[in-house]
């Protein structure tokens, strides 16, 4: 009897400790595996999930709300500008996070962050391209307006000038913010030196912006290479390439303005010393891609996954894909590029890889986990 009485004690002993352990174990997992809890999202296009549909988007692409678009992942349109998921969404899956609702679904904000990126932006006020005569059919919004989204969601949840409780959790993802701008102005009495000047200045008050607002944990996005784009590659002379293929002169815009977004973001981190700002070096993951693309399964670098006219490119700007007479390829993961202007989901996920573990971000993201869970 005694024995038995021992047994059992020493049985339950065990098994609390079982618990504990489980417990304690899954906790720590957590922590490893979520060291956020949720993410703000800005941009435009190439980070939007959900804030335009097919009649609130740019011209050329008025389709987004049907398929093919979203058939990869999804297999239906959510009006993500692809065939299925984005950088921002592999960015929320590494950090076990679900997908983040467009701020229009969800202007009071969700459990897990917002998405406030929007098809079209630019970093310029909309007025800017009014007065200059450039606004024909395009998106109105730009990153200013996100922040006045962003402002409005903060105030609806008690926030007012200064939000440290509120960002203690939070990674904000800065998606690519510009290449719009320089599209517009294309063969405009404005010069691309005037437009440079104009974003780097917009994106950086707009980053000051939210660092004030208490954001300790911030990702910036550089532009991609925009040459590389089948809509560029279309409309340069031919002999206007560079040693990957691309458009030389419009690879060299972008650069340009990558570097001085890099020297605004180091005078930013000497503004903001208790803030984390990590620069995701877009354009270069991008130019490893197009340096060997058979290495990461890719096929075609220029030619539209979704398109019409056949030839080199499969492009025509005037049958865009999901128009009449446009036609999808069976194996989109082949395929770099998915309509013209935007990549397809396999290009976001190589991408996101290289940016989030393949060393093209800086600080690298091992760091920014390694400085939130120091906190």
């Amino acid at each position: 009897m005694t024995t038995y009485h021992h047994s059992s004690y020493t049985t339950i002993n065990l098994l609390i400790l079982l618990i504990i352990l489980i417990t304690t174990l899954k906790h720590t997992t957590s922590t490893l595996t979520k060291p956020f809890n949720k993410i703000y999202a800005f941009g435009d296009s190439y980070t939007d999930t959900g804030n335009t549909i097919s009649t609130t988007g740019p011209s050329g692409f008025n389709y987004v709300s049907t398929l093919p678009y979203g058939m990869t992942f999804f297999h239906h349109p959510t009006n993500r500008y692809s065939d299925g998921r984005l950088v921002i969404d592999f960015v929320a899956d590494h950090f076990s996070l679900p997908f983040l609702p467009p701020y229009k679904s969800a202007p009071n904000g969700g459990p897990n962050g917002v998405n406030f990126a929007v098809a079209g932006a630019t970093a310029i006020e909309h007025r800017f391209f009014v007065k200059n005569n450039l606004s024909f059919d395009m998106t109105v919004e730009s990153i200013g307006t996100e922040l006045s989204w962003f402002n409005k969601m903060l105030e609806k949840q008690g926030c007012g000038v200064k939000c440290d409780a509120l960002f203690d959790d939070a990674l904000v993802w800065v998606g690519e913010i510009g290449a719009n701008d320089y599209a517009y102005s294309v063969e405009s009495s404005v010069t691309s030196k005037t437009v440079q000047t104009l974003a780097i200045a917009r994106i950086s008050a707009f980053l000051q912006a939210i660092l004030k607002k208490g954001a300790k944990y911030v990702v910036v996005q550089g532009l991609p290479p925009t040459g590389c784009l089948t809509l560029a590659m279309l409309l340069a002379p031919s002999d206007d390439r560079d040693n990957i293929g691309c458009v030389k002169s419009q690879n060299t815009l972008t650069s340009t303005h990558n570097t001085l977004l890099q020297a605004e973001i180091q005078s930013l981190r000497n503004q903001f010393p208790t803030s984390t700002i990590v620069y995701a070096d877009y354009y270069n993951a991008y130019r490893t891609v197009m340096e060997n693309p058979s290495k990461y399964g890719f096929k075609e670098v220029f030619k539209v996954c979704c398109g019409s006219g056949g030839g080199e490119f499969n492009y025509d700007f005037f049958s865009a894909c999901g128009a009449t007479g446009s036609s999808v390829c069976s194996n989109p993961s082949q395929y770099v590029n998915w309509d013209g202007v935007h990549l397809t989901e396999g290009m976001y996920k190589v991408i996101s890889e290289l940016i989030i573990q393949g060393g093209y971000s800086s600080p690298s993201f091992q760091e920014l986990i390694a400085k939130k869970l120091s906190h």
